[in-house]
């Protein structure tokens, strides 16, 4: 099937906590696949982190070997207690934790990723980058959905990933920034509203029924509770994109130590329905529901 290699389209990227790791691997195949370069790149949470660095600049290998290789969410923390393993630092967890909820805005600060994306974007700002990026967030002092399109791309990143409780809000001026998934973690409208009628989505925060065993703790109590109230509000107001890539995995977006296999995932997800993707690249693409994992929406 012949690729328009000038195709004029948009890649929106989920949030999903650490399952966004599976976006590394969807632009591995992508790249591997001969696949063009999105004219735009719109990012949630982990989307953004992903798609920014992306945008800036950052091959997929590069993003592979950085998310394999050099990445440990612990480093990027403030407090030791998160890099202290078995019940030791389980005992002192739970006391940090208590403790920053009674006298901070969120157990970590976030200066320390903020620093790293600083890094690994070069210091780019919007205007700067290889292509075109957008991301959103929550303003928590005004009600509102803020979209990212000017600015530090870091700062952007880090407050479209302040996931409420975990870390603090990027407070900004009057401007208290929170993580965009809480009210478009498939901010596809970004796309739409940038004039793009052709938009690829990769979703990795899909909603899947769990047992109710498997949400004990007060992290899987209040991200499902989130990820519950988001899935009703997308079913309302959501807007589809041309084809939707669902990546299944039923781990918790918490498990950090999964990276290796959620990248491969990602990866592997695209191999297995490479037709379906490769059809949307095509000058007159059509676009069919295959294997469960992609949502049939039409093509724009």
């Amino acid at each position: 099937m012949r690729i328009n290699k000038h195709l004029k389209y948009a890649l929106v990227l989920s949030g999903g906590g650490a399952k966004g790791l599976a976006h590394v691997g969807v632009l591995k195949a992508f790249s591997a696949l001969g696949f063009p370069r999105p004219s735009l790149v719109v990012g949630t949470s982990m989307g953004a982190i992903v798609g920014g660095l992306y945008a800036c600049g950052m091959t997929p290998a590069e993003m592979v070997h950085f998310a394999l290789e050099k990445f440990n969410i612990s480093r990027y923390l403030d407090s030791f207690t998160f890099r202290i393993n078995g019940p030791a630092g389980k005992f002192f967890q739970a006391g940090q934790i208590l403790g920053n909820l009674a006298t901070r805005p969120g157990i970590d600060s976030g200066r320390r990723l903020l620093d790293l994306f600083g890094e690994l974007t070069k210091g780019k700002t919007f205007d700067q980058t290889v292509v075109p990026f957008r991301c959103n967030a929550v303003d928590l002092a005004v009600g509102e959905e803020t979209v990212f399109s000017s600015g530090s791309v870091a700062f952007a990143m880090r407050a479209s990933m302040s996931f409420p409780v975990f870390f603090e809000p990027l407070v900004d001026g009057e401007h208290c920034y929170a993580d965009g998934g809480l009210s478009h973690n498939m901010p596809v409208f970004i796309a739409r509203n940038e004039g793009f009628s052709r938009v690829l989505a990769v979703d990795v925060g899909r909603f899947s029924v769990r047992s109710a065993g498997s949400i004990k703790t007060l992290p899987d109590i209040l991200y499902r509770s989130l990820e519950t109230s988001l899935q009703l509000k997308e079913e309302r107001d959501r807007q589809r994109a041309a084809l939707t890539i669902h990546v299944a995995d039923e781990s918790s977006p918490l498990d950090f130590d999964r990276k290796r296999e959620l990248v491969n995932l990602g990866e592997r997800t695209i191999f297995e329905h490479e037709k379906t993707v490769t059809a949307f690249f095509s000058p007159n693409p059509i676009v069919r529901a295959a294997g469960g994992r992609f949502r049939e929406c039409g093509a724009g």
